[in-house]
């Protein structure tokens, strides 16, 4: 799935010079943790988190200082070297760059301007969406020397059986010749599907027949 199809276009956002008061009044306005810093062309020049507002606010706590600090521009506490993503890039690339930056959330820029942004729950949304978690049915994970074939007879089995694919996943094994498939499909009593694919042959992950024993 691409990022133009997840982020949100409507994007509050801040200039430089507007203070720490109003990014906090925004945040709280629009329940938002995130806030780009544009400048008049409309290109990013720094995000705001809640983060920053949180580091920023406790000075008013304190008896040594005032008010006056929360007039500060927010170009002041803002995040100058900002990642940003294409709206052309793949939901599951940005999600390495999450990761790999520890950021909560990516402004989405094209033709050097901000068009987009996209959060760690708006990930955790897509990937609920991709897995088709939200809908009731059973995971399968089967063992595998080749994805393409078993694929193939497999998919062949739930069609047999009348039972819908909601998604194919497919993951590393511990032996390095081998993939674990992982099907999440339309019922919830799996039972005859997986005699079926033990009858080819394959070896069944989960659900695994001593499962209750080891519970």
């Amino acid at each position: 799935m691409i990022v133009e199809k997840i982020m949100k276009r409507d994007v509050v956002t801040l200039s430089r010079t507007d203070t720490i008061e109003e990014a906090i009044r925004r945040m709280r306005s629009f329940h938002i943790k995130h806030l780009p810093v544009v400048n008049e062309r409309g290109t990013v020049v720094g995000v705001v988190t809640d983060r920053d507002v949180k580091i920023a606010s406790p000075s008013i706590l304190s008896q040594n200082n005032s008010p006056e600090s929360l007039q500060k521009p927010v170009e002041l506490i803002m995040s100058k070297e900002v990642i940003t993503g294409h709206p052309l890039d793949f939901a599951e690339e940005i999600s390495v760059v999450f990761f790999e930056y520890e950021i909560g959330c990516l402004p989405i820029v094209k033709n050097n301007k901000l068009v987009g942004i996209v959060t760690k729950s708006d990930l955790l949304d897509t990937f609920v969406q991709l897995t088709g978690a939200h809908f009731p049915g059973s995971q399968i994970e089967i063992k595998t020397d080749d994805i393409t074939q078993s694929l193939a007879e497999i998919s062949t089995i739930f069609s047999k059986r009348h039972i819908g694919i909601l998604s194919v996943l497919v993951y590393p094994s511990d032996e390095e010749k081998s993939k674990i498939l992982v099907f999440r499909v339309q019922t919830m009593n799996p039972t005859l599907c997986i005699k079926d694919i033990k009858s080819k042959g394959y070896q069944v992950l989960w659900p695994a027949e001593q499962r209750d024993i080891l519970l």
